[in-house]
């Protein structure tokens, strides 16, 4: 899928030179499901981690993997993201890594999906389904069954983005797990989330790790926030009934193994 995705960079850079930074003794690799959350998880992590170890050049991709292979150079660590999908090739590079894939809960993961390809920040190849272009019903069905030739279904994505990962020692975390904990940070459950989550990249929870949490989480410094994104259809804040079955005819069984059912 060929697209370009429109908004100004983040200013995360310069909030971050406000914390002092640990260095990573491991690669770290952020994948993830696309549009689960990966700026959420990529910019809180961006201010734990010295930024002369964030990787800049791209988002990892199975098409890109060749030439992103040093960023996960084990002399050399970095953190980096993406969106790898598992094969043989992307097993061997992330052997040594510390792996981890962010999920979402299905059936909110197609709102989302639509709601990014209607919007004016997204440019590729469903350009036409704007606007009005199609029904938002029948955007939602393109994004659980795919679009023909164009872009891939649901089953498949999570299949070889998530589902694969499951058997190695990637570390899932699920999307809704960051923000339920977002919402609670005064809590020990939360301390204890954030906690984990930076043990699994290799690093210790510093004290100041609540305000880290809240400048990375900034809706404002994502492009690709909900808030942030431009849709000139109305959508719907929850998937429909038949939808839901839709999503359970096409992939049963998957929201139940990711731990949503």
């Amino acid at each position: 899928m060929n697209a370009i995705i429109r908004g100004k960079p983040d200013n995360l850079d310069a909030v971050g030179e406000r914390f002092e930074r640990a260095r990573l003794a491991q690669p770290v690799f952020l994948n993830s499901v696309p549009k689960a959350g990966t700026h959420l998880i990529r910019n809180i992590m961006r201010m734990f981690v010295a930024p002369e170890q964030h990787w800049r050049r791209e988002y990892i991709q199975h098409a890109l993997l060749t030439r992103s292979r040093d960023a996960f150079q084990l002399d050399q660590p970095m953190i980096s993201w993406g969106h790898l999908l598992f094969s043989d090739e992307a097993a061997v590079a992330v052997r040594d890594v510390r792996h981890i894939v962010l999920v979402r809960d299905p059936y909110d993961w197609v709102l989302a999906r639509a709601r990014f390809y209607l919007s004016d920040e997204f440019q590729g190849t469903l350009n036409h389904i704007k606007n009005g272009g199609a029904t938002v019903e029948d955007v939602i069905m393109m994004m659980i069954l795919g679009a023909h030739g164009r872009v891939p279904d649901l089953r498949d994505i999570f299949t070889m983005n998530a589902i694969a990962w499951m058997g190695s020692k990637a570390v899932i975390v699920r999307y809704e797990d960051i923000v339920d904990n977002l919402k609670d940070l005064g809590s020990k459950r939360a301390e204890a989330f954030f906690s984990g989550l930076l043990e699994d990249c290799g690093l210790a929870l510093p004290t100041d790790w609540r305000d880290r949490v809240e400048a990375g989480a900034d809706p404002r410094e994502s492009r690709t926030a909900r808030e942030n994104l431009k849709v000139t259809v109305e959508m719907p804040t929850t998937l429909s009934d038949i939808h839901k079955r839709v999503v359970d005819f096409h992939a049963p069984g998957l929201r139940s193994l990711l731990g949503y059912a």
